[in-house]
């Protein structure tokens, strides 16, 4: 992607809404910033993207984006737009700092050995169903050396609802607001980064919370994470760019929020069998299709057990028909004894650790899981 040249001279700076842990390196919001004085970074972006009309920046929806570089300098500048999200700073897998909300404009990361390489990444740790989010680049002041970021050889992408999301994963009851959700949900503490960094994988989280495969939770009318999938924004506005995007293992868990709530007066299945057979085929055909863009893949289907084993029955329907055909590489984890005691019955940290777990032991099982 094209990168636009920002330069900016770092002024006086304020504090930023973040909470900052004891650590050599700092951030902190640039106030009135002049235009001379950096350049822009090599940076890598995990995650999908568009481009920003006329800013040069990049807007995004999908949760667990994260924007990496790599450099040799004592500091370094990144800009964030508009747009309602909490945003980790690590430097060299350490977190400097966690930006809550913040404010459009430039922050600084500074206090860093300024005779070696770092590695800087900001990633975002929220859901972002109420809008997309904005981000203007990564910078370097004069003297700095710029490096390649980091593009690691292991590609792990996880498609899936609000337990890959994260959803109200921190959160120490289940009881909470629809601001508490917002705060409480960190996806690089759910289980698919967790399961990437045990790899040391880069990764892609396409989740959406409340989604299912053919019927959303309640029955909200929404795209379903199928027909949302193709897209970079929600709004449909800009398909997904993934031609470069190659991943050796492709985790899907779907199917929560078409079983977990009774069909109601109005929706288009006149019974459990009918939203059963929908199911079945739909998943068939969206793991399908995946298989025909990730040709190289194993896929590894998961769920819980709950719901009197409802979901789980219907999954393994799925993993059944698509190992009948012999097309697709395809093993199914049933996950169980989950506490859920998250937001509204949420996997919890210690689930989500369970989980991560679970899926590396079962990913050790599958052969050639890291070729090509």
């Amino acid at each position: 992607m094209k990168k636009t040249f920002h330069a900016l001279l770092l002024a006086c700076a304020c504090a930023a809404p973040f909470v900052a842990p004891a650590r050599a390196a700092s951030v902190a919001r640039v106030d009135a910033p002049t235009m001379e004085g950096l350049a822009p970074a090599h940076f890598a972006i995990g995650g999908r993207v568009a481009t920003t009309p006329g800013s040069g920046g990049w807007t995004w929806q999908w949760p667990g984006l994260y924007f990496e570089t790599a450099f040799a300098g004592g500091e370094a500048v990144f800009e964030v737009g508009a747009g309602a999200t909490i945003l980790h700073v690590e430097v060299d897998g350490r977190t400097a700092a966690t930006l809550a909300r913040p404010a459009p404009g430039l922050y600084r990361v500074s206090g860093l050995a300024g005779n070696r390489p770092h590695i800087l990444r900001i990633q975002a740790a929220t859901e972002n169903q109420a809008g997309p989010n904005h981000f203007g680049g990564i910078f370097l002041p004069a003297g700095s050396q710029r490096l390649p970021p980091p593009l690691r050889e292991r590609r792990i992408e996880f498609i899936g609802d609000s337990h890959t999301v994260g959803y109200g994963n921190l959160s120490p009851r289940r009881e909470c607001s629809e601001a508490e959700v917002w705060a409480t949900t960190d996806n690089t503490r759910a289980y698919g980064p967790l399961l990437a960094a045990r790899y040391g994988a880069d990764y892609r989280i396409n989740a959406i919370s409340g989604r299912g495969v053919v019927r959303n939770y309640g029955g909200m009318a929404a795209d379903t994470l199928p027909q949302a999938y193709p897209y970079a924004l929600f709004d449909r506005s800009e398909r997904a760019g993934d031609e470069g995007w190659h991943p050796q293992v492709v985790v899907i868990a779907l199917g929560t929020n078409d079983f977990s709530t009774p069909l109601a007066a109005g929706e288009r299945w006149k019974d459990r069998q009918a939203l059963y057979s929908d199911y079945e085929r739909a998943y068939v055909a969206f793991v399908r299709s995946l298989r025909d863009r990730y040709p190289a893949a194993r896929f590894v289907l998961w769920s819980t057990d709950l719901f009197g084993g409802e979901i789980r029955a219907e999954v393994e329907r799925v993993v059944a028909r698509l190992n009948a055909d012999g097309d697709v590489p395809v093993t199914y984890l049933p996950v169980a004894g989950l506490q859920m005691s998250g937001c509204h019955g949420h996997p919890s940290l210690d689930d989500h650790a369970r989980i991560a777990e679970l899926l590396a032991a079962h990913i050790e099982t599958l052969a050639d899981r890291w070729d090509e």
